[in-house]
């Protein structure tokens, strides 16, 4: 992030302005996840960030949505529970947002949901009939739903969990860009850095 916010024009940060506050914190916790051969391929990832920002909260309920849906499955018996709270809320704020029926829930999150039945059902009977706000819901349920999908993935008894954080990362990306009206691309070669910053 702080490479985006270099070829944004922007002042070097981690939290760039170029990019969605809730993408943009899961392209860090992504970073800090994996390892230093994996890092390598977030480079090419860096200009697609870029431009990325919206106010609209349909991003902050899908990246959470996505994530958890990625993570749930995966993740440690310790994490279900929570993870499986993080789909539901997602749904039912998606929901909200589109006049759906707060109990709606979508393909992902029915099929993630469904191969981990007690993590539902534990899920269904803690948060009820309850909404959450949308103001609330993008200010700390969102990142908390992406930070224990990483840490789930990160920590996953599979053999690629890496692989799985960048490709979350990776669709995360495109669902974004799909969502602002960015159209996806595809680099065909790498990235160059700055000789100061080589």
């Amino acid at each position: 992030m702080e490479m985006a916010s270099y070829l944004a024009g922007e002042r070097w940060s981690d939290h760039p302005e170029c990019t969605h506050r809730l993408l943009a914190a899961l392209a860090r916790m992504v970073n800090d996840a994996v390892d230093d051969t994996t890092r390598s391929r977030l480079i090419p990832l860096i200009p697609e960030v870029i431009g990325l920002t919206s106010d609209d909260p349909h991003v902050d309920a899908r990246l959470a949505l996505r994530s958890a849906t990625s993570a749930l499955p995966i993740a440690s018996q310790a994490r279900q529970n929570i993870l499986a709270v993080g789909v539901l809320t997602s749904e039912r704020v998606l929901a909200g947002l589109d006049g759906r029926p707060w109990d709606h829930l979508s393909e992902p999150a029915a099929d993630a949901l469904a191969r981990v039945p007690l993590a539902r059902q534990w899920a269904k009977d803690f948060t009820g009939r309850s909404r959450v706000s949308i103001r609330s819901f993008r200010r700390t349920a969102a990142p908390n739903i992406l930070a224990v999908s990483v840490q789930g993935i990160a920590e996953a008894a599979v053999s690629d969990p890496d692989n799985r954080l960048v490709e979350l990362l990776t669709s995360a990306i495109t669902e974004v860009k799909a969502m602002v009206g960015v159209p996806a691309t595809e680099h065909t070669t790498p990235l160059r850095l700055p000789q100061t910053l080589r």
